[in-house]
């Protein structure tokens, strides 16, 4: 069985990389493994640990990640994925080989403002936006042709 590495970006890997990454993870079956990275490493956003606990994913204790770091130790990936604005995914570093780039634009839950339940809304939203997007990248990853064009 191939095994293909992806790389999921976002500016602090606090919220959107890591549920992308937790999702990937939990649905892609053992031919997609994912990691996530930032390219400045925070803190978890509590709303988004707290939101994957409500569907029974605990990503309360995932390290953030520096994406340089992943870069210097010449890890390599067959697809990298920013979950961010296009301006910041344009500061992420190249990796070798041959790798697919894809950008995929959410919004940022640190952004939110409003009650509590408001901003744990907004960042539900983004959870399921993000799920939606990792189950059709499953199934276009199934095909050969998504990997060699």
């Amino acid at each position: 069985m191939i095994q293909r590495k992806i790389l999921f970006v976002c500016i602090h890997n606090s919220a959107r990389s890591q549920m992308a990454e937790a999702f990937l993870n939990q649905l892609g079956g053992e031919a997609l493994i994912a990691e996530s990275a930032g390219l400045e490493p925070g803190k978890l956003n509590p709303n988004v640990v707290k939101v994957m606990q409500e569907i029974g994913i605990d990503i309360s204790k995932n390290p953030t990640k520096d994406v340089f770091d992943l870069f210097r130790q010449g890890k390599v990936y067959q697809a990298v994925v920013t979950v961010c604005d296009a301006a910041s995914a344009e500061t992420c570093p190249i990796f070798p080989g041959m790798v697919k780039r894809l950008g995929w634009s959410f919004a940022d839950p640190s952004s939110f403002t409003g009650t509590s339940e408001e901003i744990l809304e907004k960042t539900r939203k983004v959870r399921d936006e993000i799920k939606e997007k990792v189950l059709a990248f499953i199934e276009e990853a199934k095909h050969l042709e998504y990997w060699t064009k």
